[in-house]
Formats: structure tokens, C-alpha cells, sequence
């Protein structure tokens, strides 16, 4: 680990110049005194760090100094550097590896298009935190060292004990043997099996965990997007609604992203598109076409439509008497 961190600590002063301890303790996660003590290592191992006293002082490398790092062509840095500025950065606790990996990248390029992929991945925005209709997308967020102990007994194949939360429960504590970990629209899973039985176990709804010596019971081989593929289809399948609309092309999006899955979909003749949709139950089907009001028309099922029919109803009589 301080390996990896005395590395970081290189690269960042190759690639910005002159820093602080207090901006290297910030961008290392780790404490002033830290830094100083690593600052004395590096010095004492041959690396020609110095200091920089006064205001505007701080640590800096002697001009020409260069670490041995394997080079990439500008495509493979570009596709690397793109993909860490993503908002899957913090996927699964990996957030402070990634960047500490996004600065070998850097540092790796020849000195000929160094600048210019790192200017080129600044000029590609990945998934970002809010969209054209500032909505602001919302991330699961999990504890640290939550995370680190699933990720460390998926990788590891140990037997995993996590507190736990299912939809309107009580947290308790259950033992699984983890499959692996699966991100989908910024919501991390966990696919296990408890007493042979499969499971799939939001991350956000952990509170705690805990990697147990015990090996998981597990094949040695594993297909994850199969696995996810069966489970999705099961989950959809288990008293879940299906509703046939019509949508305005400009508002299918929207509508998308109220629905848990998209069955099939076709154009039709008047430029609308008709949509079989899943939805978690008739009151969220109902929820999330009132939302888009004469952009979308429910064709089926009929009960949907009789909902729908009494609620604009119910609202205008509310607002009849209004002049």
C-alpha cells in the first residue's frame, strides 16, 4: 500500500509541478505527517524531491526526472482517461485506485502527445451528474468499509456475513456466499446464494459486512451477465405489471426512466411509438404515465386506463368552479 501511495506521490509532482504537503495529503488521502514521512523516504531512496521554502512554497522534482513506466499510444490513454472520468469512478469503493491508475496513465504517455490526450480526454464529458433537464441523478452510496469487505470476499471466494435491509424491513445480519458484483444505472448489486438459493442483495441497503475465513460455496466459473440476464427475467416475471402505451417520441426517455424494463417496442404510422412496459405494480404504472399527461395514452390493460380516467376526472372537478 505505501508503495502505491509513493508512487502517486511522484506522478502527481511530475505532472503538476510544485505542490503543498497540505494539497498532497488532500489528493492522497492521508495526513500531513504522512506526507512529510514519505517525502524523507523518497529523498532517502535516491528520488530528487526537494523543498521549496516561503508563501508560495511546497515540494517539488528536479527538472528531467522520469519514472520507468511502459508507454501507451494516444488511442489507449484517450479510451482509459475517458473512461475514469465517468461517474462509475466510484463504482464498487474503486474510486481513489482509479485515480491513483489515471495518473501511471498519464505519466506513461511519450512526451509527444502527453498534453494532447489529456486536452482531448477533457473534451469528453461521461455520464454526467445531471442531465439536459437538470435532473440530478442520484448514485447508491455505501459505506467504505462496507465495501471493501464485499468486494474483498467476492474476490477472495470467502463466505460473506452482511447486515442487511430488504423494501420496508428491519436490518439483519445474514451469511452468503457471494457470485460477484454488478453495477446497473449507478446502483451496485451483490449476487449470492444463501443456502443454495439465489439471492441479489442491494449494496446501498448494507449497513455493514464482514469477509469470513469460510470459502464460498461456488463454482470456480462464473458467467455474470448470464446470471444477471436469468435473475432480471425472474424478478421481471414476479408480480410485476405489464402496460401496452402509446408515447411522443420527444418524451420516451422519460417514460423510460420511470419503467423497470422496455419488452418490445415499434413504431407507428402517426409518428408515436407503442411500448410494452413493465412496471412494479398498477399505483407505479399509474404514477409514472400521469407524470407525462397527453404525451402518453395507456392502451392496456384496461384497469390502467379506467385509473388513469377517474383521477382526470377527479382533478377536474376539482378545478371546474376556477374563472
Amino acid at each position: 500500500m505505501r508503495a502505491d501511495r509513493l508512487v502517486s506521490l511522484v506522478l502527481l509532482l511530475r505532472q503538476r509541478g510544485r505542490l503543498t504537503a497540505d494539497t498532497l495529503a488532500r489528493e492522497l488521502g492521508v495526513s500531513t505527517r504522512t506526507v512529510l514521512r514519505d517525502i524523507e523516504a523518497l529523498s532517502t531512496a535516491g528520488v530528487p524531491v526537494y523543498a521549496e521554502r516561503g508563501r508560495h512554497g511546497g515540494f517539488a522534482l528536479l527538472p528531467g526526472f522520469r519514472t520507468e513506466l511502459t508507454g501507451l499510444n494516444h488511442d489507449e490513454a484517450l479510451a482509459l482517461l475517458t473512461a475514469g472520468s465517468g461517474r462509475g469512478e466510484q463504482a464498487f469503493g474503486l474510486g481513489s485506485a482509479l485515480a491513483s491508475a489515471m495518473r501511471k496513465v498519464v505519466d506513461a504517455l511519450p512526451d509527444s502527445h502527453r498534453a494532447t490526450a489529456s486536452d482531448a480526454a477533457r473534451r469528453i464529458l461521461v455520464e454526467p451528474e445531471t442531465d439536459l433537464l437538470s435532473r440530478r441523478l442520484v448514485t447508491d452510496e455505501v459505506p467504505d468499509t462496507t465495501m471493501i469487505e464485499v468486494r474483498r470476499a467476492v474476490l477472495a471466494g470467502h463466505k460473506l456475513r452482511i447486515r442487511y435491509a430488504a423494501t420496508g424491513g428491519t436490518p439483519q445480519w445474514r451469511t452468503v456466499d457471494p457470485i460477484g458484483l454488478v453495477t446497473v444505472r449507478d446502483r451496485g448489486y451483490l449476487l449470492a446464494t444463501r443456502s443454495g438459493a439465489d439471492r441479489t442483495y442491494r449494496l446501498s441497503r448494507m449497513s455493514a459486512a464482514e469477509e469470513l475465513p469460510e470459502a464460498a460455496q461456488r463454482p470456480n466459473q462464473v458467467d455474470l451477465d448470464r446470471i444477471w440476464r436469468e435473475r432480471a427475467a425472474r424478478f421481471l416475471s414476479d408480480g410485476h405489471i405489464t402496460v401496452l402505451v402509446r408515447v411522443n417520441p420527444a418524451r420516451r426517455e422519460d417514460l423510460l426512466d420511470t419503467a423497470l424494463a422496455v419488452r418490445a417496442e415499434e413504431p407507428e404510422t402517426d409518428g408515436r411509438l407503442r411500448l410494452e412496459l413493465t412496471f412494479q405494480d398498477s399505483r407505479h404504472a399509474e404514477w409514472a404515465l400521469w407524470q407525462l399527461g397527453t404525451d402518453v395514452e395507456a392502451l392496456a390493460p384496461q384497469s390502467l386506463r379506467i385509473s388513469l380516467r377517474d383521477r382526470a376526472i377527479a382533478i377536474a372537478a376539482r378545478y371546474q368552479d376556477s374563472s
